[in-house]
């Protein structure tokens, strides 16, 4: 026993000794800087940040390849924790968030067959593709939950996975673990700037929305009750449900696949309803807003399209500012909507909430004659949109001094005419451009010449056989000395300050790259009822302290869903105004704001790939079996008649929060090819 003591402790002396030296010989000497951050860093090695590890991170850190909050995974404490190891100052960033881009269980779904393999969905996907039918929906098997370094992540009692907001630090390993990509990162920034794609897993009533409201998600909320959260996935996308709720022309419930078996969902009351219990309440549900970018952003026109740009503007960190010509904001909802259907209290509550998330206005000014581009730009304006609506808007300021479009050097076919008739003369300049149009187009432009244009140019959106014009009309204009293309596309325009200086247009070239020109100009001729909604970056150098050194501009096209057609930037398709359909217009203004936001980053203005087109059918489903039972629609009720006639009440009372409930019951809660039914329950 001795013998074989003495023997094992002899062989730890020498490993003893052995080890000593090894570490003598290969001892790597630990950067205490490079310690000091690792310990600030949260360990989870989740990989967030693009390398294999705090440890690696940590040297990327210390060494200047890696700022200070890049840590994703750590959030804003540790990137602040890092900072003050290495002495400097950190910017704050847009926290990001994971995101189920699923809401249909595996036990409700249509299945190709039953999975009873190994519980990991990346197994399970290599069988035919998973057990779905639907090819993006959540396989259910909790990889996500299994991968999440923080245990932000469980799976729900319907079986899809819940997100903890507050302890997902949007590191992205649930996004990179999940093998059908219904899990993702998202902020402020990106459900702003985010466009329904043929990929996503939309309802048919969200795909028709204009403002691409999630409208499964508010009515499932409303049904639970959720008023507020209701209304705050309403006014991710919309920021004005109280008026849409009363004037809507809801295409959502045409779409609602509730009209295969009854009825459609009461889609639009049901957005009314949570939006007056804001209003009752007195407490507003503010949406989240990204940190501040210290870019300021002129907004021309304070309507619907322009207070939903100046909205969004705000929730992007920007700092907007609406110019508008009359005394108060709301456009066409305030002068041409009467107050049994738009009462001026809802108008005046919908406003002042746009006002509360950081939005400037100032009223009774007008572009032309209060200020122009470059006083706008001498003031500090990174950015300039225009929202002025169309010409029935500039009607209802009631003066024809103010019946010009308010962009430089532009005017609208029909006023200008107008005022032609009147024995009113506007200054157009000797170089005049005409965009669109029929005979109309022709007269115009031989009164151009009248009142002293020498270079005429009519640019047709369409070929030479679809504009309207008999052959032998072309020709006497061309004879007259008006020149003209076809099939052409206004690009953008440009110019300096106040004044207009070039037009660029675009037609297409057999077979080859389209051709694209500008056009000295002084005046250019819409025939479209709207002025375009555009975008006026700056083209001037800036000096070294980042300042305009002039006052030089070019117009900007928001970007717009696909429509199958040349695009440009007088759209007839596009003619929109606040009056015909506001939802529409806030759309636009979304879009108008992502844009800019492209535009402030550095970027091109470009739609997300794969945006759904208008007209797109996405699996349809043409036919619903087995629905769950479900009362009737709820009816709205209606006011007397008399008490309409005396302008003492509202036409429409609004759903009772009984009746929202139950109606809120019927609905499918729909996917791409899924709907609520009793087929696996």
């Amino acid at each position: 026993m001795i013998i074989e003591a003495l023997a094992l402790g002899g062989l730890g002396c020498l490993a003893a000794m052995g080890l000593g030296v090894a570490a003598k010989m290969f001892y790597v000497e630990v950067d205490p800087l490079v310690a000091a951050i690792e310990e600030a860093l949260p360990g989870a090695n989740c990989g967030g940040c693009g390398y294999a590890g705090c440890a690696t991170a940590a040297g990327q850190i210390a060494r200047g390849n890696m700022a200070p909050n890049g840590c994703v995974g750590g959030g804003p404490s540790v990137a602040v924790a890092v900072a003050a190891i290495l002495g400097v100052s950190v910017s704050e960033t847009e926290p990001q968030i994971a995101q189920v881009g699923c809401r249909y269980p595996l036990q409700r779904a249509d299945l190709k067959y039953r999975y009873s393999g190994a519980a990991d969905c990346r197994a399970a996907i290599l069988l035919a593709g998973g057990p779905k039918e639907c090819p993006v929906g959540c396989i259910g098997l909790g990889s996500c939950v299994q991968a999440c370094p923080f245990d932000a992540l469980s799976i729900g009692p319907d079986g899809l996975p819940v997100v903890d907001e507050y302890r997902c630090t949007g590191c992205g390993t649930c996004e990179r673990t999940c093998p059908v990509g219904i899990m993702g990162l998202t902020s402020v920034s990106n459900r702003i700037m985010d466009e329904i794609t043929v990929e996503d897993c939309s309802a048919p009533c969200q795909r028709r929305c204009p403002a691409g409201i999630d409208i499964p998600q508010q009515i499932k909320r409303t049904a639970q009750g959720d008023y507020a959260g209701a209304l705050a996935v309403i006014k991710e996308r919309n920021p004005l449900p109280l008026i849409c709720g009363r004037i809507c022309p809801h295409p959502c419930e045409t779409e609602c696949r509730r009209n295969l078996a009854d009825e459609a969902v009461a889609i639009n009351p049901l957005k009314r309803f949570v939006a007056d219990h804001e209003r009752e309440s007195g407490q507003r549900v503010m949406p989240y807003k990204a940190p501040a970018t210290g870019k300021k952003v002129a907004v021309i026109g304070g309507g619907v399209e322009g207070l939903s740009t100046a909205y969004f503007l705000a929730r992007l960190g920007h700092s907007p500012v609406i110019y508008e010509a009359r005394d108060a904001l709301g456009g066409l909802l305030r002068t041409a909507i009467p107050p049994e259907r738009l009462p001026r209290e809802v108008l005046d509550w919908e406003v002042e909430g746009i006002l509360a998330m950081g939005v400037e206005a100032k009223t009774g000014q007008s572009l032309g004659r209060d200020f122009d581009l470059g006083s706008l730009y001498a003031e500090g304006f990174d950015m300039v949109v225009l929202a002025t609506g169309g010409w029935d808007a500039a009607l209802m300021l009631g003066d024809p001094a103010h019946m010009k479009p308010g962009m430089p050097g532009l005017e609208l076919l029909l006023p200008l005419m107008l005022s032609w008739a009147q024995g009113r003369e506007v200054q157009l300049g000797s170089r005049v451009v005409l965009v669109g149009g029929g005979k109309q187009t022709l007269a115009a432009a031989r009164g151009c010449q009248k009142r002293g244009a020498k270079e005429i140019t009519i640019l047709w959106p369409a070929g030479e056989d679809a504009t309207g014009v008999a052959p032998a009309e072309l020709e006497k204009a061309r004879e007259e000395g008006i020149k003209m293309r076809f099939k052409a596309t206004v690009v953008s325009l440009e110019g300096t300050g106040g004044r207009l200086t070039g037009l660029t247009y675009r037609q297409p070239a057999n077979g080859q790259a389209a051709r694209q020109e500008t056009l000295a100009v002084d005046t250019v001729v819409a025939a479209s009822g709207r002025v375009p909604g555009a975008i006026f970056t700056p083209t001037s150098p800036r000096d070294e302290e980042g300042k305009l050194t002039g006052d030089a501009w070019r117009t900007v096209m928001p970007y717009a869903p696909p429509s199958g057609g040349q695009g440009g930037l007088f759209q007839a398709e596009e003619a929109i105004s606040d009056f015909r359909a506001a939802v529409e217009a806030i759309g636009a203004g979304r879009r108008a704001a992502a844009s800019v936001n492209q535009l402030l980053g550095g970027e091109e203005v470009a739609p997300p790939e794969g945006m759904l087109a208008k007209s797109a059918k996405v699996l349809t489903v043409n036919q619903v079996f087995n629905l769950l039972e479900a009362p009737a629609r709820q009816p709205m009720p209606v006011a007397d008649e008399l008490a309409i006639l005396n302008g003492t009440a509202e036409a429409e009372l609004g759903l009772s929060e009984q009746a929202a409930r139950e109606e809120a019951k019927r609905c499918l809660n729909c996917g791409l090819i899924c709907y609520y039914r009793t087929k696996y329950n």
